[in-house]
């Protein structure tokens, strides 16, 4: 009878001990969904477009579009930092927004641009550009001192700051030579003159291209290889780029057939 009660007395216990041993084995809250729920809620003009485990422990990878910023595992606290490799001196953040942001450059609808071909043209960008955006006028002079480039510029007027962006975009857009007019005003300041019978042109289109880009500045560039490039950056700057995707796309591809030769040649056994 004794041995009866205390097992009657310990399945009393341990059904009452269930409900607890349950609730610590259920599944803890997903970091990234409490991080975009915590931020959003006290950041409301900021959409979090996804949040991933950064490099350092403990530390989550926000991403907004144009920014990546790292959180805490609960999202109260936020750092706004480059991160930066101290063991190769890279800056880690730009490297993932780039990474983050890039394209496929063949998918631009290339006839909303202007293009201008500078020499033989064989190195290509598309810059989005506003007309009366100080950097963009810097950033063309930059481009000016290339003679081996393709520009494509997507005219992408931001009328918040620029009331009269659109209005100067028609015009250079409907000039005879857009290309000429784009450059002598951007790099001259010399005013374009439109043709009176033009009364189209893709800003709207343009203007929807960048939203879905997520373009929030000008200037935002695109290189060859897809890669971003936000604001305004100098010839040499320029150069860096373009010399290293003239490297990468000169560099020979080894399929993994000759990988597996050469690992089979290289073995002593």
């Amino acid at each position: 009878m004794r041995t009866t009660s205390l097992t009657a007395s310990l399945i009393v216990i341990g059904s009452a001990l269930l409900p607890g041993i349950c609730l610590a084995a259920a599944p803890k809250t997903d970091p990234a969904a409490e991080i975009k729920k915590n931020l959003e809620e006290r950041y409301p003009q900021v959409k979090v477009i996804d949040v991933k485990p950064a490099p350092v422990a403990g530390l989550y990878e926000v991403f907004t579009g144009d920014t990546i910023v790292y959180t805490s595992a609960d999202g109260g606290y936020l750092l706004g930092g480059p991160l930066i490799s101290t063991a190769n001196k890279t800056n880690v953040t730009a490297a993932r927004l780039d990474e983050r942001n890039s394209i496929d450059f063949s998918a631009l609808p290339l006839e909303l641009a202007i293009k201008t071909v500078k020499g033989d043209g064989r190195r290509k960008i598309a810059v989005f550009a506003d007309p009366d955006c100080p950097f963009c006028k810097e950033l063309e002079h930059s481009i000016a001192a290339f003679d081996d480039v393709t520009v494509y510029t997507f005219l992408l007027p931001l009328t918040s700051l620029h009331p009269d962006a659109a209005a100067k975009a028609h015009t250079i857009w409907c000039a005879t030579d857009r290309s000429q007019a784009w450059t002598q005003w951007m790099i001259d300041g010399k005013p374009a003159v439109g043709s009176d019978n033009c009364k189209e042109d893709p800003i709207d289109e343009v203007l929807e291209l960048g939203r879905k880009l997520r373009i929030a500045s000008t200037p935002t560039l695109f290189f060859a290889n897809g890669q971003r490039a936000g604001g305004t950056l100098t010839a040499e700057q320029l150069k860096k780029k373009f010399d290293a995707i003239d490297a990468t796309a000169s560099s020979p591809r080894v399929s993994v057939g000759q990988k597996a030769a050469g690992a089979s040649a290289g073995s002593t056994n």
